[in-house]
């Protein structure tokens, strides 16, 4: 069966030409045969230049996403095996795959499908319409290549629940792919032990793109006090912990990701010296300083203050606040690691705030690095959605 040609307009298709992987509805002149939403299309140019294939969804503003650049490449079992193949060798290079992800979306060439490998778990998110096609064929061969190198995954479990399916027309879906096992499933990264809930955790149960700038403050956080801020299941804290830090405060409005934080402590051996409470950051600040609190290290790792563009100036003001907060905290001459993870709060914008703040509470940054997500989240140049993690480590200095 032929498939359906979808035409840009004359000058449109900038993401797509600069090497990104989708094309917006407002970009396309027209559509030639008939397709049903999820299907495999040919895209061209206005002038009918090929520019591959992808597929096509009606009901979100992301009309197609693109699998290929090679107009006549069958988007068939041994491609999708090629890019598993691609993205599970990219892995073994780059890092620690006892823990990782496997798969990341659009900077995989595999859109909007995302995979998160917990020891011998594997949680799987399948947020596009086309790609869910292809989900269980994509497991298996997950499974297949995989099990080539004598790693073999005794469970699957999906976590399709987020909003993005939504905007795609499809229902939220969460449950085991295959057996069931046990969904708390230990994991150990950078030396701490940790049980993850793949079920009910947050996204996909762990957040494995700060493995290394979790690790990047271990050689700070010897003999210090630690303040750790949006700890969700304590794991910079525990890192702290982990390096030798005198006490730990791990801090998150989450009951769930407290309870969480504290039995991790435990399985660790670090309940004596990492405590966690439950409270709200933004109340929690100011009454620390209040207290006339100082520590050697604060740790600020929010959630996304903002998921779209429109609200970007309100997450400046969420931003701004807690650092200038946080900075206060901090001894002269000790430490500040803080970052953001929104795609929209870019890096001119996340640096610009930090300066601001740092000027407002008359203190000094001495830059000690900047870093971004591990390379097992890769950042695709002109895929602009995959780079989102911005994370700073400074020296608070006092004007003196």
């Amino acid at each position: 069966m032929s498939l359906a040609v979808v035409t840009l307009k004359k000058g449109e298709g900038r993401t797509l030409k600069a090497g990104g992987a989708w094309v917006f509805d407002n970009e396309i002149a027209n559509i030639l045969g008939s397709y049903e939403n999820g299907d495999i299309v040919l895209v061209h140019d206005f002038d009918g230049y090929p520019m591959g294939r992808g597929f096509i969804n009606e009901h979100s503003k992301i009309r197609i996403r693109m699998m290929t650049r090679h107009q006549d490449q069958e988007i068939d079992e041994a491609f999708l095996r090629m890019r598993v193949k691609d993205a599970w060798e990219y892995r073994k290079k780059t890092v620690d795959t006892s823990s990782c992800r496997l798969i990341f979306g659009e900077a995989d060439f595999l859109p909007g499908f995302v995979v998160d490998k917990f020891s011998d778990v594997i949680v799987v998110q399948s947020l596009a319409l086309g790609i869910d096609r292809m989900k269980e064929t994509l497991v298996r061969l997950i499974k297949e290549v995989l099990a080539e190198d004598g790693v073999i995954i005794r469970g699957v479990y999906e976590r399709s629940d987020a909003k993005e399916r939504e905007k795609e027309g499809m229902e939220k879906r969460k449950g085991f792919i295959g057996p069931e096992f046990d969904t708390e499933v230990e994991i150990v990264e950078n030396g701490v032990r940790y049980e993850v809930d793949v079920k009910d955790g947050q996204k996909t149960g762990f957040f494995l793109d700060q493995k290394y700038n979790r690790l990047a403050i271990q050689r700070l956080a010897k003999d210090a006090k630690v303040l750790d801020c949006f700890t969700h299941t304590g794991s910079f804290a525990l890192n702290a912990g982990l390096a030798g830090a005198k006490e730990v405060l791990g801090v998150d409005a989450s009951e769930l990701g407290v309870h969480q934080a504290e039995k991790n402590a435990a399985l660790n051996g670090l309940s004596d010296k990492v405590k966690f409470l439950c409270a709200d950051v933004f109340d929690l600040l100011p009454k620390l300083e209040a207290e006339g609190e100082k520590y050697d290290l604060v740790i600020l790792d929010p959630p996304a203050f903002t998921k779209s563009r429109s609200s970007v100036k309100n997450a400046i003001k969420g931003y701004r606040e807690i650092n200038l907060r946080g900075m206060k905290l901090v001894k002269d001459g000790g430490y500040l690691a803080t970052c953001s993870c929104s795609h929209f709060m870019t890096y001119e914008l996340f640096t610009e705030m930090l300066r601001q703040a740092a000027k407002s509470v008359h203190v000094r940054l001495r830059q000690v690095e900047y870093r971004t997500q591990a390379p097992d989240h890769p950042i695709l140049w002109a895929a602009d959605e995959s780079y989102y993690l911005k994370f700073y480590i400074f020296q608070v200095v006092h004007e003196k």
